[in-house]
């Protein structure tokens, strides 16, 4: 449902390979199509639809709401960043944010600052987010407010369902709805902290090699499992459950598990993972190895 929000290194050699995918079923958006299966770099699962990127281009599969699917021609070479949002997609090229599909609230109805100097972006339910060069957040779409404190120096973004996570000298900013805590920040991550994933209503980190999570508890998805306490170098927080992999590849998943979504299909060693709404994906160098 967010955007990749972990910026680590891959798990093993690999930093291109193909995308494996489970749980619902729902738009055939766990069916990752045949181009989809070798060269793809990066993932970001959506709602209801899942992107990829392959040598520059934007690859998109599942609903085709209000044209998810159908991709600008901007976004067919060139592109470095990735991110799907509820039915509505974003890009990242050359600096400049790529935006179509859902507008709702104006989600695809991009600010003018956006136009250039963008070096991350994150989408979530109704809202995205852009971090330009300087570290200053920007936001639009059902929620627009920024704080003082992440106008300038934020190294990382993630956007919630209605709140949002940066990341600024090692320390969590947060802020939006905390009606589950979710913006309510635990002690002990204001430093040293090198990753954040916003979920639709709880909040992940990485510190150490360990996750740390909070907000709404309803699947277990703030119950950090054994496996996430060390180790660990890449985050995402989907709907209500999340993914991570480990320095060695392994894949961990925890929280809901209503249609099968943390219940991998595959094993490592994976380089990659996108937690969506009810869905996970990973990418693997190999997608056919066996476990």
């Amino acid at each position: 449902m967010t955007a990749v929000a972990a910026l680590a290194p891959p798990a093993s050699a690999a930093t291109a390979g193909g995308v494996v995918a489970w749980g619902k079923p729902d738009y055939n958006v766990t069916i990752p199509p045949p181009e989809a299966l070798t060269g793809v770099t990066a993932v970001s699962a959506g709602s209801t639809t899942a992107l990829a990127l392959k040598g520059g281009a934007v690859l998109a599969w599942g609903a085709n709401n209000w044209g998810a699917n159908e991709i600008p021609a901007a976004a067919t070479s060139g592109v470095s960043q990735i991110a799907s949002g509820w039915g509505h997609e974003l890009a990242l090229k050359n600096g400049k944010v790529l935006a179509w599909g859902n507008n709702w609230y104006g989600q695809t109805t991009l600010p003018a600052s956006v136009a250039s100097g963008v070096i991350a972006i994150s989408a979530a339910n109704m809202h995205s987010l852009a971090l330009k060069q300087g570290g200053q957040v920007v936001s639009w779409g059902s929620r627009t407010d920024v704080p003082a404190a992440a106008q300038s120096g934020v190294t990382a973004i993630s956007a919630g369902g209605d709140h949002n996570l940066a990341l600024k000298n090692g320390g969590v900013l947060a802020w939006g709805s905390n009606t589950y805590g979710q913006t309510t920040v635990p002690a002990g991550l204001s430093s040293g902290v090198t990753a954040v994933s916003a979920g639709f209503q709880h909040s992940l980190a990485l510190k150490g090699g360990r996750v740390y999570a909070w907000g709404r508890n309803n699947y277990l998805q703030a119950d950090v499992p054994p496996e996430a306490l060390s180790d660990v170098v890449g985050i995402d927080a989907g709907f209500n459950h999340n993914l991570a992999y480990k320095a060695n590849g392994d894949i961990v998943v925890w929280g809901s598990n209503i249609v099968g979504e943390s219940t991998p299909i595959t094993c490592g060693p994976v380089f990659a993972v996108s937690a969506g709404d009810n869905d996970s994906f990973v990418l693997k160098e190999d997608p056919n190895a066996p476990c």
